[in-house]
């Protein structure tokens, strides 16, 4: 990489992903600036899809097509992260089948607003999530990569899953889509014309909670498989799950109504989170223990409900 494309990785992830941002900056330098250009990457393909200004669907799924060719080192482009990214394609072995399951989810995207049920919702997370998680491992260089692939996938699908549930009402009012389950919302007799008028309802909030329930196993699977990863990994990919994972106290707090106010993460409370992570990190240097030990994340599903899982204060 030349120092363009470094920066220009960095730049657009300190910018789009704040959150994923701080615990990058842990990461080992022999895979920082490479996480830098993977997320970069990630943002321009998804940023084709969700910023639709003026453009017709065949013109997104060619701009994407020409980000799939030059990711695949078949042409070059002009964004410095996707020649970036190509190189590090090549260099580090990540699979031409990841690449594709990504571009192919983002080209999904263009025309699809709904997902009628999981099942259908998880095949479009194998390509944006999913591959996300396993392109991570491959630039760590996991000498366990069967063992930690699965958990891998499992944590970038829970990632994603508190995206979607926490950003309801930015989806629907600025592009018109819901990622929930239809077959959720039906479960709860909750109706899209309800959550486009912003409506809190008591069966909207049973549906939240289902779906957070529903993240909060993947992220149990997810972190289960930490300790396949290298050890110098290990902390940042634990402090990345507590700190996403932190969105659901707060969606607890607001009674999971996320169509008021979006969650958001206060720097002052993501500091004290990174302290007590590593706190505990230097204690008990066990990925499990020290999720369990700070994130919001209850330790089995009976614990998961308001009552049982009280909700302390928040900066």
């Amino acid at each position: 990489m030349n120092n363009a494309q470094r920066d220009r990785g960095k730049a657009i992830h300190r910018e789009t992903g704040q959150t994923f941002y701080y615990a990058t900056r842990l990461l080992p330098e022999r895979i920082r600036e490479q996480t830098y250009v993977l997320y970069g990457f990630f943002r321009v393909a998804d940023e084709v899809v969700d910023d639709s200004s003026g453009q017709s669907p065949a013109n997104q799924r060619e701009q994407l097509e020409a980000i799939r060719a030059a990711a695949l080192g078949e042409t070059s482009h002009d964004e410095p992260v996707i020649e970036a990214f190509s190189d590090i394609r090549e260099q580090e072995g990540i699979a031409d089948e990841e690449v594709n399951e990504f571009i192919n989810a983002m080209c999904s995207d263009i025309d699809t607003d709904r997902y009628e049920t999981y099942e259908d919702l998880a095949a479009y997370m194998r390509g944006s999530a999913s591959a996300v998680g396993n392109m991570m491992t491959t630039i760590m260089d996991v000498d366990q990569s069967e063992k930690a692939r699965p958990h891998a996938m499992a944590l970038g699908e829970a990632f994603q899953l508190t995206n979607f549930i926490r950003d309801v009402r930015e989806d629907i009012r600025e592009l018109d889509r819901v990622y929930l389950p239809m077959e959720t919302l039906e479960q709860y007799g909750v109706t899209v014309d309800q959550i486009k008028r912003e409506e809190p309802t008591p069966e909207f909030r049973r549906a939240i909670q289902s779906e957070l329930r529903r993240a909060e196993q993947l992220y149990r699977e997810g972190v289960e498989g930490i300790e396949f990863l290298p050890k110098d990994c290990q902390f940042a990919v634990v402090l990345s799950a507590v700190l996403y994972a932190e969105h659901h106290r707060y969606i607890r707090k607001q009674d999971y109504d996320v169509l008021s106010a979006r969650p958001e993460l206060t720097t002052p409370r993501k500091l004290y989170l990174v302290a007590k992570t590593w706190w505990n990190w230097r204690r008990y240097t066990d990925p499990v223990t020290v999720f369990r030990r700070v994130s919001a994340v209850p330790v089995d599903e009976t614990t998961s409900g308001d009552a049982e899982h009280a909700v302390p204060s928040v900066k």
